[in-house]
């Protein structure tokens, strides 16, 4: 089988940060690595999945909202895929500048973590959101589109 293109890049040479993973036709993947790959303490799943309710639901009611495909977890638990159709790559910067500071600061009730909306209702972390998500505000406080290239 052929490697698919996010097996092709070096993980030991990427750091947190927002990359361009893919180009598929308008849409732009961007690779939004919060932990530096193969270096523990990686996301704990619940501190993730309630990053990824609170970047999604700030996204989706953005004024861009009409740009967003999707905002979801990696596997490796190392970061998240950004999905964007129509937007700049400094829109997409500034939109998940926004978003991750959004999250760092959130108070209140976890959006669509109810039995009814989330099929893993039980496993959320806003504290452990908010302390991860905060570590990113730095990364990404003046990120330019130069950076979104992988390194070498």
């Amino acid at each position: 089988m052929e490697r698919i293109a996010s097996f092709c890049i070096n993980h030991d040479t990427l750091v947190p940060g927002m990359y361009l993973s893919r180009v598929d036709g308008d849409v732009y993947t961007y690779d939004l690595r919060f932990v530096r790959p193969n270096t523990p303490p990686y996301l704990p799943t619940d501190a993730m999945h309630t990053i990824e309710h609170l970047v999604a639901t700030y996204v989706r009611n953005s004024a861009h909202k009409d740009g967003i495909i999707y905002f979801g977890p990696m596997g490796c638990r190392t970061g998240f895929y950004f999905l964007t159709r129509g937007l700049s790559h400094a829109t997409a910067i500034d939109l998940m500048r926004q978003a991750v500071a959004f999250t760092a600061g959130y108070e209140g009730a976890i959006p669509g973590a109810s039995a009814v909306e989330c099929g893993n209702w039980l496993e959320h972390d806003l504290a452990g959101a908010r302390e991860w998500a905060a570590k990113m505000v730095p990364v990404l406080e003046h990120y330019t589109e130069e950076q979104l290239t992988y390194p070498e």
